[in-house]
């Protein structure tokens, strides 16, 4: 799965979590910790191999569930510790639901169900490369151009629909829940606006 689709699922299971477990829509703070470490994994793994070399597949550290079970433990610890455990809820599930996303992501697209990529750095010679030669920023502009000229074409294949439904349920489903992040943001400016008028 590439980032967006990670970010997208991630806001949609945090907030059915967010409605079904604590009964009301997700806060700004937990809603930003689902969606960031929802592509985390991406974003520590894929510029290491693809900018800096660092690892031989976008697969590699981020991706390993013995990285990320501890550090979805000590951000739990440390959101608790600051009286914000529903961030680390939001950030463990973001975190966690990635790894497996990607296997199943992979059996969907290639028929491959590749569980190694949720293990290194065993079986590191098992995880594909995807051939990517370009570094970090260059690729995803690869990737961009490639939906925007499918987009474009007015022949979108069933994956670019699926992604364009997926986008346009979690758009709904953000502004149902009161656009968080968005509204915390407009609240702060708000406040100080108001703090700066009376001084």
């Amino acid at each position: 799965m590439w980032p967006w689709e990670h970010a997208i699922m991630g806001y949609l299971v945090y907030s059915l979590f967010a409605r079904v477990y604590y009964r009301e829509s997700p806060g700004g703070l937990d809603a930003f910790a689902a969606v960031f470490a929802s592509v985390l994994p991406d974003l520590i793994d894929k510029p290491l191999a693809w900018e800096f070399g660092v690892f031989d597949a976008g697969y590699a550290l981020g991706h390993s569930i013995f990285f990320a079970i501890p550090l979805s433990i000590a951000v739990g610890a440390l959101a608790r510790s600051s009286d914000r455990p529903r961030a680390g809820v939001a950030f463990a599930l973001g975190y966690l639901l990635h790894l497996p996303a990607d296997v199943v992501d992979g059996y969907v697209r290639d028929g491959a169900f590749n569980v190694w990529i949720m293990l290194w750095p065993l079986g590191r010679e098992q995880v594909p490369d995807h051939g990517h030669g370009h570094g970090f920023v260059e690729q995803f502009a690869v990737l961009f151009g490639r939906y925007q000229q499918e987009l474009l074409s007015g022949d979108p294949s069933t994956y670019i629909l699926v992604q364009m439904g997926m986008l346009a349920a979690a758009a709904g489903i953000w502004l149902y829940d009161g656009a968080p992040v968005a509204r915390e943001l407009l609240l702060w400016c708000k406040r100080a606006l108001e703090s700066s008028r009376r001084s």
